[in-house]
């Protein structure tokens, strides 16, 4: 089954549970789903690994507000978008801890000789590609330049 059709399938279990938070959350994230399957040149597919994408994006955004809420005093606005946030990351995979990104990092390096901070772009792009949807490309960042510094 694929992403889509899981959100389907929830978007219709919180309906009969009368979750509301849930229900609004689901259907946000069809919508955009929806958007990005009809969108020019996407062939009305949607593939797993942009489906997640979408959902770190949705995820990260709703992060953001939530802050932005918090710092202008509105607690009650940002207990909304927390509780949406976490919906929403329900649906990534688990997030990899500091010690396994470091050891793929190391393994990139390796792999392609990079010796200092000019080799940093190589080394996220191999890097963000193996660990798509498993890492925050910030953290990733972090323990590069770390470890090329």
């Amino acid at each position: 089954m694929t992403l889509y059709d899981q959100i389907s399938e929830d978007i219709k279990a919180a309906m009969k549970a009368r979750d509301k938070v849930r229900l609004e959350t689901l259907r946000n994230i069809k919508k955009v789903f929806i958007e990005a399957k009809t969108a020019p040149g996407a062939n009305d597919t949607l593939a797993d690994a942009d489906a997640i994408k979408i959902i770190q994006k949705l995820a990260k955004q709703g992060r953001e507000a939530a802050a932005i809420f918090t710092q202008k005093g509105r607690q009650d606005l940002a207990d909304g978008e927390l509780a949406q946030v976490a919906v929403i990351e329900s649906y990534l995979p688990p997030q990899l801890g500091e010690a396994e990104i470091e050891a793929a990092v190391r393994e990139a390096i390796a792999q392609t000789g990079a010796t200092g901070m000019k080799d940093m772009g190589r080394v996220m792009g191999i890097v963000s590609k193996q660990l798509a949807g498993q890492a925050d490309g910030r953290t990733i960042s972090a323990v590069v330049k770390r470890l090329l510094a």
